[in-house]
């Protein structure tokens, strides 16, 4: 194979396969902070145009600066339009993260953009990076490499989550915490029994169909929870949230506290 930064089904493979995988979510729309995310060992990059600071052009450069490292890019597209979900696939993404569906038929209907005709409607064109701009034009029959991540966020999704898990092109569901609880009346509250029985019901929906589950959590020891529980694709918080979090914890112990003050004064 000649050397390319996209990722040939590699990462799909792996979560086929039951491997544990950790990444983070990258929305700075900064390739510097993504090559540093890449760096410190991810398994996957998720570059989030739903809600980062970026548009498609990020992908431009996150794919092969991450993929320097070896590391695929998965991007969560602001939409599941075709024009959108098109236009990163050319870009080379390993994968696309689907928000805000509601039903299977809504899911089924965006994984059609994912492929090309007649088996879905992706347009057609070489001269990209998917298709190392004309070099391989053969790629045209690997659209199966590309992974499809199906957020659960709602009710509505999670009414319909085992008939979504069993879909062809589904390779992971994965619950947006945050819209997930609010949509189910406890909003943030990830101890509620409410929340708590809709992701046992999602990871079993994925375990009973051969997928794999993932959801986002905040922290390292969050992860190593989830992983003891089957969950395989675990965003680790963002580039952002976990910059911010580093330096107000070392912001926090350099500064003096009360008894610095006092023993100061004494």
């Amino acid at each position: 194979m000649n050397r390319s930064p996209l990722d040939h089904g590699r990462l799909r493979a792996r979560l086929a396969a039951g491997e544990l995988t950790l990444g983070t979510f990258v929305g700075t729309a900064s390739s510097m902070t993504a090559e540093v995310c890449a760096a410190a060992g991810a398994d996957w990059l998720l570059l989030d145009l739903e809600h980062g600071a970026g548009g498609e052009e990020q992908a431009r450069t996150t794919v092969p600066v991450a993929a320097a490292y070896g590391v695929p890019t998965v991007v969560r597209v602001e939409s599941a339009a075709r024009i959108r979900i098109g236009r990163v696939l050319d870009l080379g993404v390993a994968g696309v993260m689907l928000p805000r569906l509601d039903t299977a038929a809504e899911v089924r209907e965006a994984l059609r953009h994912l492929r090309y005709p007649p088996a879905g409607d992706r347009g057609v064109a070489t001269y990209n990076r998917a298709c190392r701009f004309g070099l391989d034009s053969a790629a045209l029959d690997r659209e199966g490499e590309i992974l499809g991540v199906v957020q659960i966020e709602s009710a509505s999704a999670l009414a319909e989550v085992e008939t979504i898990a069993a879909l062809d092109g589904v390779d992971v569901l994965f619950v947006g915490p945050r819209d997930l609880s609010h949509d189910l009346g406890v909003p943030g509250d990830f101890a509620a029994p409410v929340y708590r029985e809709a992701l046992e019901r999602v990871r079993k929906a994925a375990a009973a169909h051969g997928k794999a589950c993932g959801l986002l959590v905040p922290d390292g020891a969050a992860a190593a929870a989830k992983r003891a529980e089957g969950w395989t694709f675990i965003a680790i918080g963002s580039d952002s949230t976990l910059l911010a979090a580093a330096l107000s914890a070392a912001l926090g112990e350099a500064r003096p506290g009360p008894r610095d003050h006092q023993e100061t004064q004494s």
